[in-house]
């Protein structure tokens, strides 16, 4: 395949089907958990099955939605030898994890599927956003908080951490994805102001709030 634009348009619909399966309402509802999206904060991401109480399947959707990115990006880069078109790709795994069709476009948040495509593109990068998480969640003890601060941070470490050419394009798609993720965790944001987030490890099992 030697067209470009169309390389691009499928590595993007392709990035975007991948990233729209929603393993953790898949993975709770097959456990009789039911639906995901009817407790905490009502998300399908790793942080609210965690409150289910259920470790294993809390890391097991992790690593799903984290392996959407990272998949997305590596078929993309395989398929067509270009960074570029392995950035659209992940990024669009992105988009799909945050408004996937499948559940009307009510998705998540989008933070471990981005951090599975740049791992997966740029190692340095991913692993010092993962410490960077880390660090956030061990000292402040919010998930949404780590998050953000983490992919604010994306573009910084891929700017300093990627040689040229690649360092470019890397460090716009790494501040989109990072600007992306505030605008996903507007919530989050009015709730750690008001002092009412869910910190780590509490309140399982609460009610999703209203729309």
């Amino acid at each position: 395949m030697n067209d470009p634009t169309l390389m691009m348009v499928l590595a993007a619909v392709g990035g975007y089907l991948l990233g729209s399966i929603p393993f953790g309402l898949v993975l709770t509802r097959m456990a009789g958990l039911g639906d995901i999206r009817k407790i905490g904060s009502g998300n399908i991401g790793a942080t609210n099955v965690l409150r289910t109480g259920n470790k294993f399947l809390a890391l097991l959707t992790l690593l799903l939605d984290g392996g959407k990115g990272g998949i997305a990006a590596a078929l993309g880069l395989m398929i067509s030898g270009s960074f570029i078109v392995a950035l659209i790709a992940g990024c669009l795994a992105v988009v799909g994890h945050n408004f996937p069709v499948w559940l009307k476009f009510k998705g998540g948040k989008g933070v471990a599927t981005t951090i599975g495509m740049i791992f997966t593109v740029a190692w340095p990068v991913g692993l010092a956003i993962c410490l960077s998480w880390l660090v956030v969640a061990a000292v402040a003890r919010y998930s949404s908080l780590a998050g953000m601060v983490a992919l604010a941070l994306a573009p910084v470490f891929s700017w300093f951490l990627i040689a040229a050419p690649d360092k470019v394009s890397l460090t716009i798609a790494t501040g989109m994805l990072g600007l992306f993720s505030l605008i996903r965790h507007h919530e989050n944001i009015s709730r750690l102001i008001k002092g009412e987030e869910s910190k780590i490890g509490g309140n399982k099992n609460t009610p999703a709030p209203p729309p």
